[in-house]
């Protein structure tokens, strides 16, 4: 009894006529009447019923159909899972992010995926949201971590919500605190020396459109500045910065009070994971979407109520 008697066997056993079975497999017809007859000799038992009008189980038939399907199931489920493995011995991930989540969450999945999918090549492109949903319609990336969405591309699209996070402002830890309740208005904070990202970080965008909502214009001592180095220069005191709670993680030489306005609501933004609508994923990219996500929860426990699971996250 082999996989190709069976998989004869429970097709003849579906259409009820060889020849329709036949036609089915792409098989020749007296190449499927061989296998059904080898696999009758093989369990010394008639399977089929046959006649002009067609083929009907016997009782021993009936007897082996279930058998026959849950063994070509199992078979089945065996080939995905080794093609599974196979897939994560070899292939590549093209990953994008801001560079904001380049130097937080990014480092984390990288370092989980590779510890334990060593043989993946992966790549790793650090822009703006829209410069990386361009690459992503263009076939240059699989994934990409965004902070923003343009809603006129949903449909080229999958995007999944993963963390609602809270912006905070940041101070040297070894400066006095700047305020004594644990938060500030946009008012305090555009009075405050600031350091402010390039242009191009979609976070200097939502702070710019904060304080001209209000009708403020912030005191800005250093502009242009990457995110790592805008750390490094908060820390060192030449001035505060409105930055994502996720980046506090394992910085001590930074203090973080909230940013509020008059009792409303914290300033947040909506990190997604981003895929090209109706692609397949591949093994490895399917594994990656599995790891961010994790580590975005594992986050989110790390980083307290700053940052939050999103409630309608979801990764198809």
């Amino acid at each position: 009894m082999n996989l190709d008697q069976l998989r004869s066997f429970a097709e003849v056993a579906r259409l009820g006529n060889f020849t329709r079975a036949s036609e089915s497999l792409h098989l020749a017809q007296p190449s499927l009447s061989r296998q059904i007859a080898a696999l009758e000799h093989d369990l010394g038992a008639e399977l089929f019923h046959r006649s002009r009008a067609g083929s009907s189980l016997t009782t021993a038939g009936e007897s082996l159909l279930p058998w026959a399907r849950r063994m070509l199931a199992d078979a089945e489920s065996v080939r995905r899972e080794l093609a599974e493995l196979a897939g994560l011995e070899r292939g590549r991930v093209r990953l994008g992010a801001t560079p904001t989540l380049c130097i937080s969450l990014v480092t984390e999945v990288l370092s989980a995926f590779h510890a334990a999918h060593p043989a993946i090549e992966l790549h790793l492109s650090e822009h703006g949201s829209r410069r990386l949903l361009a690459e992503l319609a263009g076939g240059e990336l699989d994934l990409a971590l965004i902070t923003t969405s343009d809603e006129s591309s949903a449909d080229r699209f999958t995007v999944a919500p993963l963390l609602v996070e809270e912006l905070v402002v940041v101070s040297s830890a070894g400066a006095p605190a700047l305020s004594e309740g644990g938060a500030l208005s946009i008012a305090d904070v555009a009075a405050l020396p600031q350091i402010v990202f390039s242009r191009s970080y979609d976070l200097r965008g939502a702070t710019d459109a904060a304080f001209e909502a209000a009708g403020l214009v912030p005191e800005v001592v250093l502009e242009g500045a990457e995110m790592d180095a805008v750390l490094r220069f908060v820390e060192r005191g030449l001035g505060v910065a409105v930055v994502p709670a996720m980046v506090l993680i394992d910085r001590p030489g930074l203090r973080a009070v909230r940013l509020t306005d008059r009792g409303a609501p914290a300033l947040t933004r909506t990190i997604s994971l981003a895929r090209p609508d109706g692609v397949a994923p591949t093994a490895a990219v399917s594994v990656m979407q599995r790891t961010i996500a994790a580590t975005a929860t594992a986050f989110a426990a790390r980083a307290g109520d700053t940052m939050r699971v999103a409630r309608d996250a979801h990764l198809n």
